[in-house]
């Protein structure tokens, strides 16, 4: 079967979240106590477990241990521990330890749950992955909850950054590295559901355009040495002394 360069698509997004993710581990090793950075870091090894699934069925065919790999991994992971990362960033580090347990009990049950469903293989495409093979249904329910999670705390955490960063004089770079994490976060979501209705190619499309946009505001949020960056520090430093 010849496949559209689209389909190879994951593959460059997987390297891409490969290097992203140690700039992102490097980061973290430097300031050990912003766990929001040690979340981002998985969140990314977790983005690129998903892409380099898809880059396996491209390159080998469908697999069912790759098949759900995949799913737990993109819609159960995909955007979870970058939301959480957003926690740690904005709320009390005691309700975002709270919701660490939450959420872990959450995306576990729902992995259960893809790992002991059946596969309706009369379903199974060759070269194309989605979620409609499980044989039980109702675990499909469990990602949109996760998903939720990830639109409001990592989107909604990044407009309300972005719109905190508009009424600060000198914090453009980080108003709009906040809106570029933003957009970038609502990219796969979109791919997601194309991919619902058997168009998984777009998602490839919106994984990599995606990356590439949080990439990009991450890099512009580092870059600022403005105040806003030590009152973090003095925050994160507060947060972490015990008391």
């Amino acid at each position: 079967m010849r496949h559209s360069f689209i389909s190879y698509i994951p593959i460059l997004t997987t390297i891409l979240s490969a290097v992203f993710a140690v700039q992102l581990w490097r980061h973290w090793r430097r300031r050990p106590g912003a766990r929001y950075l040690l979340w981002w870091f998985l969140g990314l090894a977790a983005y690129g477990a998903g892409t380099l699934t898809e880059s396996l069925t491209t390159l080998l065919g469908w697999q069912e241990p790759v098949f759900r790999a995949w799913y737990i991994t993109g819609a159960l992971l995909g955007g979870a521990p970058l939301a959480q990362g957003t926690a740690y960033l904005l709320l009390p580090r005691r309700v975002a330890d709270r919701l660490t347990i939450v959420l872990l009990l959450v995306v576990a049950f729902g992995a259960a749950l893809v790992l002991a469903s059946p596969i309706n293989y009369e379903l199974v495409e060759p070269y194309r992955l989605s979620g409609k093979v499980l044989a039980w249904p109702r675990v499909r329910l469990v990602s949109p909850f996760v998903n939720l999670y990830a639109v409001v705390l990592l989107i909604g955490g990044a407009f309300w950054s972005a719109g905190r960063y508009l009424r600060q004089i000198g914090a453009e770079n980080r108003m709009w590295g906040n809106i570029a994490i933003a957009i970038g976060a609502i990219l796969p979501g979109i791919g997601g559901m194309y991919t619902r209705m058997g168009y998984t190619e777009v998602l490839y499309v919106t994984e990599l355009l995606g990356l590439l946009l949080i990439w990009l505001g991450y890099t512009l949020i580092v870059r600022d040495r403005g105040p806003s960056i030590h009152a973090n520090q003095q925050r994160e430093a507060a947060a972490a002394t015990p008391g």
